[in-house]
C-alpha cells in the first residue's frame, strides 16, 4: 500500500496512519523473512549477514503459511489464516546458507509470524 501524501506550501507529508511501520527492532536487530536457495522459508531477527550465509535469532521455518499470498505479502501484512499455518517452535540461534532474499518485516508482520501457534507432529 502505498502511502497516502498531500502538499502543504510546497512541503508533502505523509498521513502517519497510511504507512507500515518497520517492526520492532531487538537489541537492533531487524526482523525479516529469509529465502534460502534449499532450505526453504526462515523468519527471524538478523544478526549477521556474509555472502549468501545469514545468521538469526529466535528464528523459525515457515513450513507452510496461508493467508498472504506471496513472501513480500507475508513481510509486510502478516498472515490472515494463521490457524492453517505451519510454523514449528523457534530456534534461539540459527545459521541459513544459499540465502537468496531477505524481506525486512513491519511490526504488524512480526506480530502475526510470532503469533502462529507451533505446529508439531
Amino acid at each position: 500500500m502505498e502511502p497516502v501524501t498531500m502538499m502543504i506550501n510546497d512541503v508533502e507529508y505523509v498521513r502517519k496512519d497510511s504507512y507500515q511501520k518497520k517492526s520492532e527492532k531487538l537489541d537492533g536487530l531487524d526482523y525479516v523473512v529469509i529465502r534460502a536457495d534449499r532450505a526453504g522459508v526462515f523468519a527471524g531477527y538478523l544478526k549477521k549477514k556474509t555472502k549468501d550465509e545469514v545468521e538469526l535469532t529466535k528464528s523459525r521455518r515457515i513450513f507452510y503459511w496461508d493467508g498472504a499470498a506471496s513472501l513480500s505479502q507475508l513481510a509486510m501484512e502478516g498472515v490472515s489464516k494463521p490457524e492453517n499455518c505451519k510454523f514449528p517452535c523457534e530456534i534461539e540461534e540459527h545459521t541459513v546458507l544459499g540465502v537468496i532474499e531477505i524481506l525486512e518485516t513491519t511490526e504488524k508482520a512480526r506480530k502475526s509470524i510470532q503469533g502462529v501457534s507451533v505446529w508439531k507432529e
